[in-house]
């Protein structure tokens, strides 16, 4: 902070060649909020924060009436959210997605659906296995397509930099199912094309 306070605008144009450069992004992400609506269930998001942890906050309404809040401390930043019903049972579900700070850019879904009776009960991503992680590196991009929410990513192949992978791009779809204790995103397909 010094050097922008001694150096008027250095100091920025430092920032801004070290976020180029995935040095420090987290540390100036801007905070998140978006609302989305689906089947009568309003879903405000928000995140805040400096540095590599923000605060998440999920509030619901059903018709006007307020769900318990959810309060998260999260490791990166929220990019983006999407709300929708991945298993038709009327009962809309909610998609936080978070980049983690620094060069891979690893992503993470954090999700909640919601219940006839007014509360958020949390979604489980399961992990991916061995074939679907193979060349795995970060850099995730998701979205909810049809009835599945798809994760893409670039494959990495030995001796690929960073910057250059070179075995093309992993898309592995996760389905929403019934789990033990909660609703689990399971992963079901996979492609790389």
């Amino acid at each position: 902070m010094a050097v922008m306070h001694s150096f008027p605008g250095r100091g920025l144009r430092l920032a801004i060649a070290l976020a180029a450069f995935g040095l420090c992004s987290a540390a100036l992400a801007a905070p998140f909020s978006r609302s989305l609506s689906l089947q009568g269930v309003t879903y405000s998001v928000e995140a805040k924060g400096e540095g590599s942890m923000q605060q998440l906050t999920v509030q619901a309404r059903r018709n006007g009436k307020p769900f318990a809040t959810v309060r998260e401390e999260i490791e990166g930043r929220v990019i983006g959210a999407e709300v929708d019903d991945l298993n038709s049972d009327g009962q809309p579900d909610l998609f936080v997605y978070v980049e983690s700070a620094g060069s891979g850019s690893f992503g993470t879904v954090r999700a909640w659906t919601s219940t006839k009776a007014g509360s958020l009960l949390p979604i489980h991503m399961q992990e991916m296995g061995a074939k679907e992680s193979s060349g795995y590196m970060g850099h995730d991009k998701y979205a909810v397509v049809e009835t599945r929410l798809v994760r893409r990513f670039p494959v990495y192949r030995p001796g690929d930099i960073n910057a250059r992978p070179t075995g093309g791009t992993r898309q592995v779809s996760y389905k929403l199912v019934p789990g033990e204790a909660m609703w689990q995103l399971k992963p079901v397909d996979s492609t790389t094309f």
